[in-house]
């Protein structure tokens, strides 16, 4: 189970870090400022494969079933996370876990 939570945060981390590459080869190119947000924009944050992992690493098992508060804040739902915003940062600590809830947090 440790093994399985490992390669889910590695795998989230690794996407993080081959975005902010991505980004910094199309400042560096000189691309127009539109074309960089309108591509930025396309790349949509994965709740189950991105987000999810992080809050299990963080918040298992108050926050999935069977944990205490559970029934009040279920964060194995997008919607849950939506709805606390930010607020779930008391828990996550890491600036690039945090920068990509926040795009999941833009996303409509």
């Amino acid at each position: 189970m440790r093994i399985g939570r490992l390669v889910l945060v590695l795998v989230t981390v690794f996407g993080a870090y081959a975005c902010a590459r991505v980004k910094l080869a199309a400042l560096s190119s000189a691309a127009p400022m539109a074309e960089l947000s309108s591509s930025h924009a396309t790349a949509k944050i994965n709740f189950a494969t991105q987000i999810r992992p992080i809050l299990e690493a963080k918040c298992q098992p108050c926050h999935f079933s069977g944990g205490k508060v559970y029934q009040r804040m279920p964060f194995d739902r997008p919607e849950t996370i939506k709805t606390l915003g930010t607020k779930l940062f008391s828990r996550i600590k890491d600036e690039n876990e945090r920068q990509l809830i926040r795009e999941f947090l833009s996303q409509n």
